[in-house]
């Protein structure tokens, strides 16, 4: 029988490749990464252009007259109901009378504090050009006013003691309005700057949260404002402005006012347009990628107000960096 006859030969068959002999899965080119939206911190946004929109002067009016009449009919109401229930029961009319008498003077004290929030922050406000003018006039004795009024606003605070203490041992020493005011700086405005930076990192640690891991629908806006709006208030009380709900309220206004006319919260070419455009976060998932960026856009919020409220300016000490708290603020909690 012939080979050919005997079948099939037996043995390893070998299928030679199109392909050159170099080319392996490390040298292959890279599958094309899809088009993924880069993220904008839409919810910052949004944060931003609410606080900071200013009602027109019908608006206004509107609010006013409707706050009026609501006012007076419920004043009518509540005299008509108190008067006829004492006709009829003086006992439950009296009972009636004292709680409205009570709810007034509670109103009254609220009002109070909120006209002291707005005088304490003022205050602060007014410390703050006086200590720019001693400095852009090198006039020691408008430094030395300044001084003194620091060393009235925080005469009370425990952990400015012992700095008070000092900038007193040595404010006879400073002969020049710029030493005077670095000293005021060094020895007051250092630990209020840190408690400062822990509560905007705080914010915005909460704020990127938020917005990364839960999908509901305006929570993030709902998260931002919030944040940031207690953010604000909790600057302003560290620094001696103690703002009220009102008072908090004005002075979020002025922080994002003062943010969008400079183009301030936006996504730009610094550290949070690198973080959006680039950042392997966005790359992986969008929320957290919206995430990082709207904790970005939070923490230079958290620098404007304490440049707001804070009553002297940042001058021998350099305004905290909006990379440093978003780093302090975000390591660990979406990986490095």
């Amino acid at each position: 029988m012939s080979d050919d006859a005997k079948g099939p030969a037996k043995g390893p068959v070998l299928i030679e490749l199109d392909a050159p002999a170099g080319d392996t899965p490390a040298t292959a080119p890279p599958v094309p990464e899809p088009d993924l939206p880069t993220p904008t911190g839409q919810a910052m946004q949004t944060v931003a252009t609410l606080t900071a929109r200013r009602g027109g002067r019908i608006g206004r009016w509107f609010w006013g007259l409707a706050v009026a009449i609501v006012g007076f009919v419920t004043s009518v109401a509540a005299y008509d109901f108190v008067t006829g229930l004492i006709a009829r029961n003086p006992v439950l009319g009296a009972t009636a009378l004292a709680l409205v008498v009570a709810f007034i003077a509670v109103m009254l004290v609220m009002a109070l504090r909120e006209w002291i929030a707005f005088a304490r922050l003022r205050r602060v406000d007014g410390l703050h050009r006086k200590a720019e003018a001693a400095l852009a006039h090198g006039s020691l004795p408008e430094a030395r006013d300044v001084t003194r009024q620091l060393a009235r606003l925080y005469a009370g605070r425990d952990e400015l003691k012992w700095g008070l203490e000092r900038m007193g041992e040595r404010v006879d020493e400073q002969f020049e309005a710029e030493a005077l005011i670095e000293l005021a700086e060094v020895e007051l405005m250092v630990p209020l700057d840190q408690a400062a930076q822990r509560e905007v990192e705080a914010a915005a640690r909460q704020v990127a949260t938020v917005t990364a891991i839960v999908p509901i629908a305006l929570a993030d806006v709902a998260t931002a404002l919030t944040s940031n709006i207690r953010m604000i208030r909790r600057i302003a009380e560290i620094y001696g402005g103690r703002s009220g709900a009102l008072g908090s309220w004005r002075l979020t206004r002025a922080v994002m006012t003062h943010l969008v006319a400079t183009g301030a919260v936006a996504v730009g070419d610094d550290m949070i347009g690198s973080l959006a455009g680039g950042g392997v976060l966005s790359k992986l998932s969008r929320r957290f990628g919206e995430g990082v960026v709207n904790g970005a856009l939070t923490a230079r919020v958290g620098v404007a107000a304490m440049e707001v409220c804070r009553p002297l300016p940042f001058h021998r000490k350099p305004r905290p960096s909006v990379t440093g708290l978003v780093k302090r603020a975000l390591t660990g909690l979406f990986g490095t």
